[in-house]
């Protein structure tokens, strides 16, 4: 299986149903830019409560996608439609900070206005950056910068929290880290997460249908379901077999023999 859960999923489940109230819609939703297609009659329903991957390789219009529904690109054809009045928290993938510029979290959160300190040190904690509140913007390590770019992102109360490429330079621990915090923040919060990802092999366990897009919506549903998709092995094609190995680890095996460094 090529699209694997990281993070565990909760004992509850988190699965949406169809029936919950659209918060965006897209429909035959066309992006061009001199003639080229970035986006090609893309289709995307998001619900209240719901967690929805999009992933896809770099140039698949992701992006793109993220700006047509929050309203900073708009289509050249199809029809975008948002709840009046819904609540957005957008994490960037990127961040237009010049670094030479001493910028403090406290100050970067403030970007969009004044708040009560309190405030501003409760959402940080939450993210689980107390403390950093006087920390240059410029000396956060990958992590602590998508923490403090969630935490700016939920100081609007999200109905839909919005995050494109929120693992960007982070490792594998911290990306799990990562995955566990927006699954609380989803379930303490209860708003519906929008993640979006170039990784083709790894989305979150929490997630309820995983979009795989090259341009146009090559196939959609729950994570095992695009696994077994012929569209989304067309899209690895032979490197899913070249580049992938699964590994099934079996516990009658040891790991405290010498080669591992620990007792014979």
């Amino acid at each position: 299986m090529a699209v694997q859960a990281l993070a565990t999923r909760p004992e509850v489940g988190s699965a949406v149903p169809s029936a919950a109230p659209v918060l965006i819609e897209l429909r035959a939703v066309t992006v061009r830019r001199e003639e080229r297609a970035i986006l090609e009659a893309v289709d995307l329903v998001l619900r209240e409560g719901e967690l929805v991957t999009v992933i896809g390789p770099n140039g698949a219009g992701k992006t793109t996608l993220v700006k047509v529904a929050l309203g900073l690109v708009a289509p050249s054809s199809g029809t975008v439609r948002r709840r009046a009045g819904l609540r957005i928290g957008y994490a960037p993938q990127t961040l237009a900070i010049d670094r030479a510029m001493p910028l403090d979290v406290l100050g970067f959160l403030e970007l969009g206005g004044r708040r009560p300190r309190a405030e501003l040190e409760a959402v940080l904690d939450e993210v689980g950056v107390a403390g950093l509140e006087r920390r240059q913007m410029r000396a956060l390590s990958g992590g602590e910068l998508r923490r403090v770019l969630l935490a700016r992102a939920l100081l609007r109360r999200p109905e839909l929290l919005v995050l494109d490429e929120p693992l960007s330079g982070v490792d594998l621990a911290g990306q799990l880290q990562l995955y566990e915090l927006i699954g609380s923040v989803r379930r303490r919060r209860g708003c519906a997460v929008l993640l979006v990802s170039h990784d083709l092999h790894l989305v979150m366990a929490d997630t309820d249908r995983v979009v795989c897009l090259d341009r146009h919506v090559c196939c959609s549903g729950p994570p095992e379901q695009v696994a077994r998709d012929a569209a989304f092995r067309h899209l690895l094609g032979d490197r899913l077999a070249r580049v992938l190995a699964l590994y099934q680890h079996h516990h009658a095996c040891r790991h405290d023999g010498p080669e591992s460094g620990g007792a014979p």
